[in-house]
């Protein structure tokens, strides 16, 4: 299947002969394979692996190959739960990710800002009660399922209510402010900004005279963190307080055609989307409104329980975080009757977190632990996290909320994530950490930079020329915005396509049963790969090239089945 060309044209003409209805598998095989390999960042939906730093040559893998459950044909059959071994010891085994549509679970909603914390914890939930998670864009696009655990970043531009009404309660995952940044940093490059930098003209005809330089980037990537730090404390507010709509950077009161708005124009600006522009002088009071998806959550949006994955992480409070969350899943016997026995959850977590039993998590990826020292923030960014961090401390500790575990939860936690903010700052002021043009300077400091490099020879000249220069700037700015817009789009086409084809297929005769050669072919191609990585038979970058392989095979096939009617 990888390096034989007579067996792989073998296989590429026997899916263009089974026609259209093979491509549904096909394209769901490429979307796994494509979250698969981008694991270890925060895109778990429809996204390649890319180098995580803008110019590095540095490719950041995950430390193991990890085969998609549903490519992996022994996984699939296995209807396996982590095993109580007694006093105090456990087996982690892979939970059931074939979940039985007759058995009536309490469901719960993971949320979470985008970061990788939401995987720590649906992984915690699948070891303690034995059945898998999906995420939100699977429920929406590839069909509803029996899943218990559902993770998601709703109402976040990133994410999607995908999931119906099937969800009985929420769990929120609030993870470190600083750290969120540096992943959401991830997220734009891990978008395709890198590699799509010289592609994206022949995707689409290039709006801009002139291209965009490195430094056009890092300012218009600071300009969206700075954005994002409103949407962390916005986002923390909606499943507080149970869906109540606010504006992102206000935090007022808005209505539901405002919010509706906000929805469509993520990629926009605060300028562009000033509250002024929606709420005029004069105008009545804005009243009270709610997400009416909430409604749809049997418990509604606010949280059951909130969890912090830097306290999952820490060796000595891990325990008793993964005991929250198996506590959570106690709440109804639906699910809590899977749970395993409590004096197994502390051997739980060691498995997971000590031992790194199971699927990768984003702390597995080279240099992780260094994540903290490998970018600075200026004082502008860093005060824009402490008002943001002190606006959510002060609300959710006021008399309105100090008496909700959930609220002393939450305030306990951003305190902390305060106090290292604010050690940042004093490390800055000291000088013991060194701005650089690739640390998030935010738009007054990365100004200055730019004022350094101009001549000085002639001071009316340079004003000038500075005028000129921040003009186009600006328009070449644009690029970025217009091309987060555009992958944006092509995620959910591509996620639209996918339903449209499995919708398609499911009407067909069941002919569909004639391509479980190519998923046992492919399941065994990935299997193999994780075998010979594992056993230490190929190193990780060979294991990686050959993944790769299989993608390119399985994206050909799917393309010329596109191209061939189907069989009469």
């Amino acid at each position: 299947l990888l390096y034989n060309t007579g067996p792989r044209n073998m296989l590429k003409r026997k899916l263009i002969t089974n026609g259209l209805k093979g491509s549904i598998i096909l394209l769901g095989i490429s979307a796994v394979i494509k979250d698969e390999l981008s694991g270890p960042l925060l895109y778990q939906t429809l996204r390649g692996n890319t180098n995580y730093a803008p110019y590095s040559s540095t490719t950041y893998i995950a430390n193991k190959i990890y085969i998609p459950q549903s490519l992996d044909v022994d996984s699939a059959r296995r209807l396996s739960t982590s095993i109580n071994l007694g006093d105090g010891l456990c087996k982690w085994m892979p939970p059931t990710y074939d979940v039985p549509e007759d058995v009536d679970f309490q469901k719960t909603f993971v949320a979470g800002f985008p970061s990788g914390d939401k995987r720590m914890a649906f992984l915690q939930m699948e070891a303690l009660a034995g059945f898998s998670a999906k995420d939100e864009w699977d429920f929406a696009y590839m069909g509803m399922t029996n899943h218990p655990f559902i993770k998601g970043n709703y109402p976040h531009h990133e994410g999607i209510w995908g999931w119906g009404d099937v969800a009985d309660q929420t769990v929120l995952m609030v993870p470190n402010i600083r750290r969120s940044m540096l992943e959401y940093h991830d997220i734009v490059w891990d978008l395709g900004y890198s590699e799509t930098w010289e592609e994206s003209t022949a995707r689409k005809p290039f709006l801009y005279q002139e291209k965009p330089d490195h430094d056009d980037y890092y300012e218009w990537r600071d300009r969206r963190v700075l954005d994002e730090v409103r949407w962390y404390g916005w986002y923390i507010d909606y499943w507080m307080e149970g869906g109540l709509l606010r504006d992102v950077f206000t935090h007022k009161l808005i209505t539901k055609d405002h919010w509706d708005d906000l929805m469509l124009k993520f990629s926009y600006t605060r300028e562009e989307l000033n509250y002024n522009l929606y709420v005029k002088e004069g105008d009545a009071p804005i009243e009270p409104a709610f997400d009416p998806k909430c409604d749809l959550i049997t418990n509604g949006c606010e949280p059951v329980a909130i969890i912090s994955a830097d306290k999952l992480r820490d060796y000595d409070e891990g325990p008793a975080e993964t005991a929250a969350i198996a506590e959570a899943l106690m709440n109804d016997a639906r699910t809590g009757k899977y749970v395993i026995a409590q004096e197994a959850w502390d051997c739980i977590w060691e498995e997971l977190i000590q031992h790194k039993k199971g699927p990768i998590t984003i702390s597995v990826r080279p240099g992780y632990e260094h994540l903290y020292e490998e970018y600075n923030f200026s004082f502008d960014m860093l005060f824009e996290m402490i008002d943001e961090l002190n606006r959510l401390i002060s609300k959710y500790s006021s008399d309105e909320w100090n008496t909700k575990p959930t609220a002393i939860r939450l305030v306990e936690i951003l305190t902390e994530h305060l106090a290292s903010v604010e050690k940042e700052l004093e490390e800055i002021h000291t000088g013991q950490r060194k701005l650089t043009i690739k640390d998030f300077l935010g738009p007054d400091q990365r100004k200055k930079q730019r004022k350094l490099k101009q001549s000085q020879d002639d001071e009316n000249v340079t004003t000038v020329v500075s005028a000129a220069s921040e003009s186009k700037r600006k328009i070449r700015m644009r690029y970025f915005t217009e091309l987060e817009q555009k992958l944006h789009r092509d995620k959910r086409s591509e996620m639209k396509q996918l339903a449209e084809m499995r919708e398609e297929a499911a009407k067909s005769s069941g002919k569909m049963s004639t391509n479980v050669d190519l998923l046992q072919a492919l399941s065994d191609a990935l299997v193999q790969v994780r075998i010979l990585q594992d056993t230490g038979t190929i190193d990780q970058e060979t294991a990686l090239r050959l993944v790769k392989r299989i993608r390119t095979v399985t994206m050909e096939a799917k393309v010329g089945l596109m191209k061939v009617p189907e069989e009469k």
